[in-house]
């Protein structure tokens, strides 16, 4: 057998719950890896890239980050991060991932979010509406770099959000990892 392929996966808390159902899932097909790090925001994502990403060599990187950039204050008029920011962070982001490395790179789509539920949770606002409008950026931007969109918004859109979505509105329950994990996992199959 041949020497397996690296992954690397990027992204934020919610990456970092379905990471070793990646992990498990593609066992004897790949090394898949992470940062030990929640890349949080675009900011911070695009702040690290280089130190997470280059000692690991990989074949294919899969990043994601946005429910961090588009958290609100109850009432305000604009996310923490403007769009053109964000659109300008993720630029960076992927510009970088194409042009530094040889890997396969891989832009995985914000998850939904149900509002009420984080905001009858949470201290603060994620509308459906931002992580919508971002996830457009993104894929703006990735369709220009001539990056791959892996649509885990849809996924969860999909099997039903209320499904799988812990009581806060943003993370995922048990069930949520597996679905997202194998989601992942079987995206990235066609790459090995």
């Amino acid at each position: 057998m041949g020497k397996l392929k690296k992954i690397i996966l990027v992204g934020d808390s919610i990456r970092m719950h379905y990471q070793e159902i990646v992990r498990r899932e593609l066992a004897g097909r790949a090394e898949v890896t992470w940062p030990d790090e929640n890349g949080e925001s675009s900011e911070k994502v695009l702040r690290h890239i280089e130190e997470w990403v280059l000692p690991h060599t990989p074949d294919i990187i899969q990043v994601n980050c946005g429910l961090h950039d588009l958290k609100r204050k109850f009432d305000a008029h604009q996310p923490a991060f403007t769009m053109d920011q964000y659109r300008s962070n993720v630029h960076s982001i992927m510009s970088w991932l194409v042009e530094q490395t040889q890997s396969v790179v891989i832009w995985a789509a914000t998850t939904p979010v149900i509002q009420a539920w984080h905001r009858d949770t949470k201290g603060f606002d994620r509308l459906e509406a931002d992580v919508i409008a971002f996830n457009r950026a993104a894929a703006e931007v990735a369709a220009e770099l001539g990056v791959v969109i892996n649509n885990l918004y849809s996924v969860v859109i999909e099997a039903g959000p209320e499904r799988y979505l812990r009581p806060d509105g943003v993370h995922f329950n048990d069930a949520g990892n597996i679905l997202l994990g194998k989601a992942v996992a079987g995206f990235l199959k066609s790459y090995l």
